[in-house]
Formats: C-alpha cells, structure tokens, sequence
C-alpha cells in the first residue's frame, strides 16, 4: 500500500511539473486545436539583457537597452545593410537628391498600416518629425544631436505633396543625413497614437513593425507578440519575444546554459570558452564599431584644468584593463571613435602609462588632493562588461599617483540622467555607432551643440565645434575626413575623456536560435530569428 501511495504521489507530481513547463517562458509551446490535435508549436524567443529599457518611445531615449525592443516596434524610412552601415530602402522605397544636396525626395511603401490600425502615409511621417523637431531641446535629444547645430534645424521643413510621397528640405548640406534617419531612433510612430497619449507614449508604443508591444514589467520583462498583419510577406517568424532584464552576467549566463532564456548578450569575454565548449549553445561575435571610456566632466573641478585631465590619461593604465577584464576580444582606445570608421586619426598619439608624469601634471596644475567621485556603470554593457571591477582599477591608479577617488553608482536610468545633467565629476561610459560615420563619435558625443544630450563631459571647444560644422557640410569625402583628423588632435590635447577600449562584444544562444545577425550598431530586428 505504501509503495501504490509513492507512485501516485510522484505522478502527480510529475504532471504538475509537465503543466508548470508549459506554462513557462519557454522556447515553443505546443498547442491544441478544437478537436485535440496538436497544432504547430508557438515559436518563443526569450532575450537575456544587461538592463531594463528607459522608455520604449524610441528618439526620446540613449541607451541601447532602449533601442534593443523599439527596433522591432518601429520602422525607420531607411534601413542599414544585415552587416554594415550600407543605406537600403525601408518604409521608403526608393528616394532622390537634389544636386546641391538640400531637397530629399523619398517615395513610401504603399498599403502599410501602424499596429492600431491607422494608415501609415506621408502626413504620419511629417507629424513624427515635427513632433521631434518641437522637443528636440528637452525631451528628443537625439533629435537635437543629429539634426540642430548651433541652435539652428538642419531640417528647415518637410512636406507630403501626396500620400506616398515625403520631401526633406535642408537649411545646408548635411553629409550623413540619409545615414541618420536610418537611425533605429528615428523609428516612425502612429500619430494618433502619440497625439493621444502625450508624455506617456513611451509605455505603450505603436509603430509598424514585425511585432506590437503587449505588457512591460519594469525591471523584469518586456512581451512584444508578432504583427500578424505585417507588410512584409512570411515576417516575423517569431510568434513572441519576451525581453528579459538580468543584470548580474553570471546569472544571466547560467540562465543561458540552463534553458531559462534563448539569446543573451552582455556575455563576459572570459566566459565565451564556456559557451564555444557547450554542445547546446552557440557563441556570436557583434562586429566591433564603439568605444568605452572614462568620462572627465570639464565644468567641475578639479577636471576643469586640462593638466588634471592629462594627468588622468597618464594615470590610468588601459593594457592591463583590457588585458584583465575583455580577455584578447578588445583593442586598447586611442582616439574617441574606432578605426573601422572613415577618418580615424592613426597618427595621433595616445598617452602613455606614466604614473610619475601624470603626478608632475597634477603637481603643475595645482590639484589640491580632494576627493573625487568616480561613477561606475551599474550594468555590464557591449563597450564594458564589467564597469565595477573597472572601476576598481581605476581608483587603484589614481590612488597610485595621489587622486583620491569614490567610487559610487545609481540605477541605470538615473545614472545616465544625473551624468547628462553634468553632476559627474568622472563616469565611465561608452557609445555604440548608430550609423557607422564619423559624425556620429565626434559631434554626436564632443561638439558643444550636443552639450546636455550625449555630450556629456560638457566638452566645448570652439575650433573643434568648426571643423565639426564644416565636416557635416562638406560633400567632399575626402576633405571631410582631413577635418575628421584635425579635430581627434584637438580632442586628444584637450583630454575631456580617457577612452579605453574598443570591444568585440559577445552575445550566447542557444543552438535552436537561427537568422539571427548581430548588427555594429548594437541594435537589430528579430524579423527573421526563429527557433528550430
């Protein structure tokens, strides 16, 4: 009698364990149809991430946590190539240029309609990029670096002669601007959706993308189901990509091995042996085009005296970071943008490690030894997968040559607002391109113009904030990158950063994950993923 109570007890328990998984966030679920037979099975896509998305109202944030879940939300006008920076067609099909560089005429997909059910048509792009172009001082800062320079728009209006048709006329001559609106932040929105909703759009986005937003737990999760209406004929292959927010990367790997979510990135370089030897698991290299650095607030003392600055970049030693924490997958940052991108500087000099020169620096400079706060990113991210045992060893450094330092930290989005609004005395941060030209390092994170959006070392240098202006309207490539190179040796003199390294960032999925294409700029669409 006992042993028929043990078997009934351990099937029940067996059941409930099959319905439990089932239940779960897994990779397929199978389900019945009316007359019982199995139906094929939902394709689940679970995403392991570093942090939680700051808002998913895409050109009103940064961060590319942000940017991970609007790609799939929203479409942009243009599109990058699978593995480049190459412009191809998007919700716009084909499109022309004026000879003097300042009329853009694209002609629109017909038939597409944003995830609400309202068209989407040439008056719905014209409303996005007004509504942008009214906030671009205080809230679409993305908005401000890319297309305002010196107070000025750079788009002076944009017209719809038609429902299919969209002009773009210029005030000047703007070399990257077909690579900037193919910027995953500049994603088409529904106008009735972001009319109605105002400052809250952002928690329950519309766009016309292969999926539609359903429920974001903060912290926790965010659940995009497919767009069983997408225009693109057999897109997404996804049923549901379920976002997860698992800041600590062991965890997250451990979840990887276990089953738990599909796809993770944020994957430690000293981890990716592990994932290569695992027979269910595949490792996944992101082409490298970004930059971690240390971040030198040049309105706040001490680091408003550029000795002190020089002194930093001599103080801190780069070889052993990227020796000890990325594990052979990073390259040691000279200039403030990698040399994959047209117009890298390889003649500019870095600062070596010196700890007895940066000690006369501080010497000459007066530095009176208070302390200062060293700001640690708190989530692993592409450029840095570590930021707290980095930190570490930048306080050891400092302390090695007399600079006393804190190290202190804040949740993700408070920390990035806190550091724009230039309450950091040093903060480690980095930049994934958006577009893969020079604009996008230089004037997007060091021109004056940027200064309380991405700029936020507050660096303003005004013969660097020429070269920059004269580089974005010139057509020539070749003058644009002499410019390009004039303005690294500026910056480097100057020293409002001390970048670091260029990484080669790893992400891990399990085997059944496939189509999947890591993008260089850090964010893609998961339109063709599925799972086997």
């Amino acid at each position: 009698m006992k042993n028929k109570f043990w078997s009934l007890g351990f099937l029940l328990v067996l059941v409930i364990s099959v319905l439990a998984a089932c239940g779960s966030d897994s990779s397929s679920t199978e389900t019945k149809s009316g007359d019982g037979e199995s139906k094929e099975k939902e394709q689940v896509l679970v995403f392991g991430r570093g942090a939680d998305s700051v808002s998913l109202d895409a050109a009103a944030v940064t961060d590319g946590e942000s940017i991970k879940v609007t790609q799939n939300i929203f479409e942009t006008l243009l599109n990058f190539s699978e593995g480049d920076t190459t412009v191809q067609p998007g919700l716009a099909k084909e499109w022309t240029v004026s000879e003097d560089g300042l009329t853009y005429t694209f002609t629109l997909e017909e038939g597409i309609k944003f995830h609400d059910d309202t068209d989407f048509n040439a008056e719905a792009v014209v409303k996005n990029f007004e509504r942008w172009s009214a906030g671009a001082e205080d809230e679409f800062y993305y908005y401000n670096s890319m297309f305002k320079a010196e107070g000025k728009n750079i788009i002076a209006k944009v017209e719809a002669p038609d429902e299919k048709t969209v002009v773009f006329t210029l005030a000047r001559p703007q070399a990257p601007f077909l690579k900037n609106i193919a910027m995953a932040l500049f994603g088409i929105a529904s106008p009735t959706a972001f009319e109605a909703a105002g400052d809250k759009f952002g928690d329950n986005p519309v766009g016309t993308g292969p999926f539609k937003f359903v429920e974001w737990k903060r912290n926790n999760s965010i659940t995009l189901e497919k767009n069983e209406n997408y225009w693109k004929e057999g897109l997404p292959k996804l049923d549901k990509v379920i976002f997860r927010s698992i800041p600590d990367n062991s965890a997250r790997l451990n979840d990887l091995v276990s089953g738990a979510i599909d796809l993770a990135d944020g994957i430690n370089p000293s981890d990716g042996l592990q994932i290569e030897n695992n027979a269910d698991l595949q490792l996944i290299e992101r082409p490298s085009m970004n930059i971690g650095y240390l971040g030198l607030t040049v309105t706040r003392a001490p680091f408003d005296n550029k000795l002190v600055r020089q002194a930093v970049n001599h103080a801190i030693d780069k070889q052993a970071i990227v020796d000890a924490f990325y594990d052979g997958r990073a390259d040691v940052a000279i200039n403030p943008m990698p040399s994959s991108i047209s117009g890298y500087n390889d003649e500019v000099k870095d600062y070596d490690y010196n700890p007895e020169k940066a000690k006369e620096l501080l010497a000459a400079a007066g530095y009176d030894g208070k302390e200062i706060e060293l700001w640690a990113m708190p989530v692993p991210r592409p450029y840095m997968p570590d930021g707290a045992k980095v930190a570490e060893v930048i306080q050891k450094n400092l302390a090695d040559v007399g600079m006393k330092s804190k190290i202190v930290t804040y949740e993700w989005a408070t920390y990035l607002e806190k550091a724009q609004n230039g309450e950091a005395d040093a903060f480690m941060l980095g930049w994934t391109g958006d577009n893969g030209d020079p604009d996008n390092f230089l004037y997007t994170l060091l021109d004056r113009d940027t200064i309380g959006s991405n700029n936020y070392s507050f660096y303003d240098n005004p013969e660097v904030h020429k070269l920059l202006i004269d580089a974005q309207s010139e057509v020539d490539e070749a003058k644009r990158i002499d410019l390009y190179k004039q303005a690294q040796v500026i910056i480097k003199d100057d020293a409002p950063w001390v970048p670091l390294a260029h990484s080669t960032p790893l992400l891990g999925a399990s085997k059944s994950v496939t189509g999947y294409a890591p993008h260089p700029t850090g964010s893609e669409s998961l339109e063709n993923v599925s799972m086997q």
